[in-house]
């Protein structure tokens, strides 16, 4: 099914309930965010990649990204519009203490929060006691906004909380203009990356099967939206250097230091991949160069040690890195514009599914332990999209947010909407599209 959207459909107006529904808008009704969703525990950090993709599942089976989302972020539209005109949610105290066990009027504000925002049911507004029902609440408003399910409300938390309902609905909106302008046909197997939330999805019947932290581009290298098809799975791949960075990165480095090379295990190639010597090259040249810098395979490799490719504009991939701890960090952003994937390996062996035959992790193991480059093509190509959603709806109900770390919300254009409905549907490549660097990003 292919996404094509009309933006009329999404005009809100802030009006009185009973307004709205004299018009024939649907019901408005509270966020619907975690209330049919049980409470879950706190997640015990995991010690390995498997184990922690296996706990970033376990916390549900529902997609991001799929043809529902766009319906059910405009009815969370409606929903938030309706809590902003009755006022919005109370906000904390900077210095308020908030922990279970505790009470007084900023524990009373909480869960008043709570219940507006419907982590808590109406039936628990009033007190002022932090009791094991509040504590289930907040951590189902921190699993709601990507955060440590504690229970208690540290700094992270009451950022989160203290977020005005406009906010949220600026970022709702944004979500919004931004599936108007893709152009994505959804398949029975497809792989989504949502980069403000640094996690990857691999959906097949509508539901996710697997699901890893990855980290993204950093933000002054910010990873692009796009929509493209996986072609072949890479092993011990090489990394040919894109033209834009040999010229602005590499010319720069060899200036400063003549052995970066040698020691970063990259050739000069000629036109017909004959070596060049890097002492025959004039780096102080501002001429562009006639060979291409390609990187041999190996743990040195910016890829690593696999490669899921997937031909883009951005000259972007999904692939492995040997800087495992970073996995761990709640804050993931801190590549050249690619995305690394936690337990790539799995990915890879979820993706050769369909075939060819003969590759599931065992054999991908030992193809990567025999040190030679092998491309494994796909008989079928699968769709991936990298989306760019900081706020969003899953088929249980949930509202779901994330930070804008790159600032896209921010930047949004709020007549975009209109400008979409006159023009057309998708939003149009980029003329001057810029390339992502892997340059020594692990």
């Amino acid at each position: 099914m292919r996404i094509s959207l009309l933006a009329g459909a999404i005009l809100i107006a802030l009006t009185p309930l009973s307004v709205l529904a004299q018009v024939g808008a649907q019901p408005v009704v509270k966020p619907p965010a975690a209330a049919a969703k049980p409470a879950q525990p706190a997640l015990k950090p995991a010690s390995t990649p498997e184990s922690r993709s296996a706990a970033e599942l376990a916390l549900s089976a529902d997609p991001v990204f799929d043809e529902g989302t766009y319906q059910r972020i405009k009815q969370a539209l409606l929903s938030y519009s309706a809590i902003q005109v009755r006022g919005g949610w109370p906000a904390l105290p900077a210095d308020a203490k908030l922990a279970p066990g505790t009470s007084g009027p900023d524990v009373a504000l909480l869960r008043q929060h709570l219940v507006i925002s419907d982590d808590m049911s109406e039936e628990k507004w009033a007190g002022d006691a932090y009791d094991s029902d509040l504590v289930e609440a907040v951590k189902r408003f921190q699993l709601r906004h990507g955060l440590d399910a504690t229970g208690s409300v540290g700094k992270e938390t009451l950022r989160a909380l203290n977020v005005p309902v406009g906010d949220r609905i600026k970022q709702l909106e944004a979500s919004v203009e931004r599936l108007m302008g893709m152009d994505f046909v959804f398949a029975e197997r497809y792989v989504v990356v949502n980069i403000p939330a640094a996690f990857v999805e691999a959906i097949a019947n509508g539901r996710v099967e697997r699901r890893y932290r990855v980290i993204v581009g950093k933000i002054d290298r910010p990873s692009p939206t796009l929509t493209a098809a996986i072609t072949a799975v890479d092993l011990n791949p090489t990394w040919t250097v894109p033209l834009s960075i040999t010229k602005n990165e590499i010319f720069a480095r060899m200036r400063k230091d003549p052995s970066y090379l040698s020691r970063m295990h990259m050739r000069l190639l000629g036109g017909h991949d004959e070596d060049i010597s890097p002492a025959s090259i004039d780096w102080s040249s501002d001429r562009s160069p006639n060979f291409t810098v390609r990187q041999d395979a190996g743990s040195w490799n910016a890829l690593g040690y696999l490669k899921i490719d997937m031909p883009n504009p951005y000259s972007v991939y999904m692939h492995d890195t040997d800087t495992r701890k970073l996995f761990a960090d709640d804050y993931r952003f801190d590549s050249h514009g690619c995305t690394r994937v936690d337990n790539v390996r799995d990915l890879a062996a979820w993706i050769l599914q369909d075939g060819p035959p003969g590759w599931d992790r065992p054999a991908i193991d030992a193809g990567i332990e025999a040190g030679q480059t092998k491309i494994i093509n796909l008989p079928r190509k699968i769709p991936v999209a990298w989306v760019y959603l900081t706020g969003w709806v899953t088929r249980d109900g949930t509202v779901e947010f994330r930070d804008d770390v790159y600032k896209h919300d921010e930047a949004l254009d709020r007549n975009g909407l209109a400008d979409i409905a006159a023009g057309g549907f998708v939003a149009p490549l980029p003329k001057n599209v810029r390339q992502a660097s892997d340059l020594d990003s692990r």
